[in-house]
């Protein structure tokens, strides 16, 4: 009996010498401060002259330690976080839309008053057709115009005739037939402003003057390769 009360006193006299603080991090001890082994006074786990740890009647399967009871310890463990997953690449940038605007005159493309394509305007339209296979194409806006000699009516259909042409030759290099949109304004965009004078007379000097508002203008639109 007086063996049991050595022990006992021993044993409340170790607990009480430790703070809550230094048993929240010394083997053995909970997170409520509860000590599953006896300590001596460094704050260790105190053993036996055969090295056995002496658990407290407080003492759980949830308080092993390796040191003491390595069986335990080892089923005790809370299992390791997988490790997490490497962050999926980022998604490649979109191509960013291409757009090719050409102006072309319309005397380089036909003939004064003509809708039929010139060797010349051919020529320029033969290199728009090999440029274009560079990019992967979405449409071809080809838009005529003309200017202001002669009716409104005329001019209107004289501007769908050119940019028709231009839109059958490209078709005629490979080009989509609906990747190729074609329209005419008529004289109703010139370029010229009040360069010209008001004058609607046919005249040489007026013809040169007005030639900025024969055009056909050509815009394609595609993503890069």
């Amino acid at each position: 009996m007086i063996k049991l009360v050595s022990k006992n006193i021993l044993l409340a006299a170790t607990l009480a010498s430790i703070g809550v603080a230094a048993q929240a991090q010394t083997p053995g001890v909970d997170m409520k401060g509860t000590v599953g082994y006896v300590i001596d006074q460094r704050g260790v786990v105190a053993k036996s002259g055969t090295g056995l740890c002496w658990r407290t009647g407080y003492w759980t399967p949830a308080m092993a330690i390796a040191e003491c009871d390595p069986d335990l310890a080892k089923k005790e463990e809370a299992p390791k976080a997988a490790p997490a997953a490497a962050p999926a690449p980022a998604p490649a940038p979109a191509p960013k839309p291409a757009a090719k605007k050409v102006t072309l005159a319309a005397d380089a493309l036909f003939d004064f008053d003509k809708a039929v394509l010139r060797a010349e305007g051919k020529a320029k339209l033969d290199k728009l057709a090999a440029d274009i296979k560079g990019i992967k194409l979405e449409v071809i806006i080809a838009v005529g115009h003309a200017d202001r000699i002669g009716k409104d009516a005329y001019n209107q259909k004289l501007s769908e005739r050119r940019a028709a042409a231009v839109k059958d030759y490209l078709v005629g290099k490979g080009v989509e037939a609906n990747r190729v949109y074609s329209e005419g304004k008529g004289e109703k965009q010139p370029v010229t402003g009040d360069k010209c004078g008001k004058s609607v007379v046919k005249s040489k000097k007026l013809i040169e003057c007005l030639q900025p508002d024969r055009r056909v203008e050509i815009e394609v639109i595609g993503t890069q390769n």
